[in-house]
Protein backbone atom coordinates (compact mmCIF):
# COMPACT_ATOMS: atom_id res chain seq x y z
CA UNK A 1 0.00 0.00 0.00
CA UNK A 2 2.38 2.23 -0.69
CA UNK A 3 1.12 4.19 -2.87
CA UNK A 4 -2.41 4.76 -1.13
CA UNK A 5 -1.00 7.05 1.49
CA UNK A 6 -1.97 5.24 4.48
CA UNK A 7 0.57 5.51 7.22
CA UNK A 8 1.10 2.42 9.16
CA UNK A 9 1.94 2.93 12.70
CA UNK A 10 3.51 -0.06 15.45
CA UNK A 11 1.47 -1.20 17.93
CA UNK A 12 4.34 -1.87 20.67
CA UNK A 13 3.60 -1.34 24.09
CA UNK A 14 4.52 2.10 25.48
CA UNK A 15 5.90 2.10 28.72
CA UNK A 16 5.54 5.15 30.95
CA UNK A 17 7.83 5.87 33.61
CA UNK A 18 7.00 7.61 36.59
CA UNK A 19 9.36 10.63 37.68
CA UNK A 20 10.22 10.21 41.65
CA UNK A 21 8.92 13.23 43.57
CA UNK A 22 10.37 14.01 47.52
CA UNK A 23 8.23 13.10 49.79
CA UNK A 24 6.94 16.12 51.81
CA UNK A 25 5.72 15.98 55.48
CA UNK A 26 3.44 18.34 57.23
CA UNK A 27 4.51 20.04 60.76
CA UNK A 28 1.26 18.37 62.13
CA UNK A 29 2.90 14.90 60.87
CA UNK A 30 6.09 15.50 62.26
CA UNK A 31 4.94 16.40 65.38
CA UNK A 32 2.81 13.34 65.61
CA UNK A 33 5.52 11.46 64.32
CA UNK A 34 7.97 12.76 67.33
CA UNK A 35 5.44 12.40 70.01
CA UNK A 36 4.53 8.76 69.29
CA UNK A 37 8.74 8.32 69.41
CA UNK A 38 8.92 9.96 72.46
CA UNK A 39 6.58 7.77 74.07
CA UNK A 40 8.29 4.61 72.66
CA UNK A 41 10.25 2.37 74.92
CA UNK A 42 13.55 0.78 73.85
CA UNK A 43 13.46 -1.16 70.49
CA UNK A 44 10.09 0.42 69.74
CA UNK A 45 11.06 3.74 67.44
CA UNK A 46 12.47 1.16 64.73
CA UNK A 47 9.18 -0.27 64.43
CA UNK A 48 7.69 3.03 64.22
CA UNK A 49 10.18 4.43 61.17
CA UNK A 50 9.46 1.21 59.14
CA UNK A 51 6.03 1.73 59.63
CA UNK A 52 6.09 5.40 58.70
CA UNK A 53 9.25 4.44 56.19
CA UNK A 54 11.06 6.90 57.73
CA UNK A 55 14.58 7.33 58.46
CA UNK A 56 16.20 8.26 62.22
CA UNK A 57 18.53 10.92 60.62
CA UNK A 58 14.35 12.40 59.64
CA UNK A 59 13.58 12.45 63.32
CA UNK A 60 16.78 14.02 64.12
CA UNK A 61 16.40 16.83 62.00
CA UNK A 62 13.22 17.08 62.55
CA UNK A 63 14.09 17.15 66.39
CA UNK A 64 16.91 20.44 65.68
CA UNK A 65 14.45 22.40 63.45
CA UNK A 66 11.67 22.27 66.89
CA UNK A 67 9.63 24.90 66.43
CA UNK A 68 10.88 25.76 62.95
CA UNK A 69 9.07 22.93 61.11
CA UNK A 70 6.21 25.61 61.00
CA UNK A 71 8.77 27.95 58.83
CA UNK A 72 9.08 27.81 55.06
CA UNK A 73 12.55 28.98 55.53
CA UNK A 74 15.44 26.06 54.50
CA UNK A 75 17.73 25.10 57.04
CA UNK A 76 21.05 27.37 55.27
CA UNK A 77 18.56 30.70 55.56
CA UNK A 78 18.29 30.29 58.67
CA UNK A 79 22.18 29.93 59.26
CA UNK A 80 22.25 33.17 57.38
CA UNK A 81 20.05 34.96 59.73
CA UNK A 82 21.36 33.48 62.54
CA UNK A 83 25.05 34.53 61.19
CA UNK A 84 23.65 37.96 60.24
CA UNK A 85 21.99 38.73 63.30
CA UNK A 86 25.39 37.69 65.75
CA UNK A 87 26.97 40.12 63.69
CA UNK A 88 24.87 43.10 64.54
CA UNK A 89 24.70 42.02 68.53
CA UNK A 90 28.86 41.79 67.73
CA UNK A 91 29.02 45.54 66.31
CA UNK A 92 26.34 46.63 69.09
CA UNK A 93 27.86 45.24 72.07
CA UNK A 94 31.85 46.89 70.22
CA UNK A 95 29.84 50.15 70.41
CA UNK A 96 28.13 49.80 73.55
CA UNK A 97 31.53 48.71 74.86
CA UNK A 98 33.15 52.19 73.46
CA UNK A 99 30.66 54.38 74.85
CA UNK A 100 30.98 52.50 78.66
CA UNK A 101 34.71 52.95 78.16
CA UNK A 102 34.22 57.27 77.52
CA UNK A 103 31.47 57.45 80.29
CA UNK A 104 34.09 55.82 82.84
CA UNK A 105 36.92 58.42 81.30
CA UNK A 106 34.35 61.15 81.95
CA UNK A 107 33.92 60.47 85.59
CA UNK A 108 37.42 59.66 86.40
CA UNK A 109 38.17 62.79 84.90
CA UNK A 110 35.05 64.47 87.15
CA UNK A 111 37.07 62.77 90.37
CA UNK A 112 40.46 64.20 89.49
CA UNK A 113 38.64 67.38 88.89
CA UNK A 114 37.05 67.40 91.97
CA UNK A 115 40.11 66.33 94.01
CA UNK A 116 42.12 69.01 92.50
CA UNK A 117 39.36 71.43 93.31
CA UNK A 118 39.45 70.31 96.95
CA UNK A 119 43.25 70.44 97.57
CA UNK A 120 42.94 74.30 96.34
CA UNK A 121 39.76 74.99 98.71
CA UNK A 122 41.93 73.61 101.43
CA UNK A 123 44.85 75.03 100.50
CA UNK A 124 42.88 78.14 100.39
CA UNK A 125 41.24 77.70 103.57
CA UNK A 126 44.49 77.13 106.09
CA UNK A 127 46.32 80.38 104.84
CA UNK A 128 43.57 82.54 105.90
Amino acid sequence: MAGTGVLEVATDSVEVVGTARRRTFSAVYKRRILAEADRAEHGEIGLILRREGLYSSQLSKWRDWGNGMTSKKKGSQITRDIRAENQRLQQENARLKLKLRKAQAMLDLQKKAAEILNCDDESDGSDS
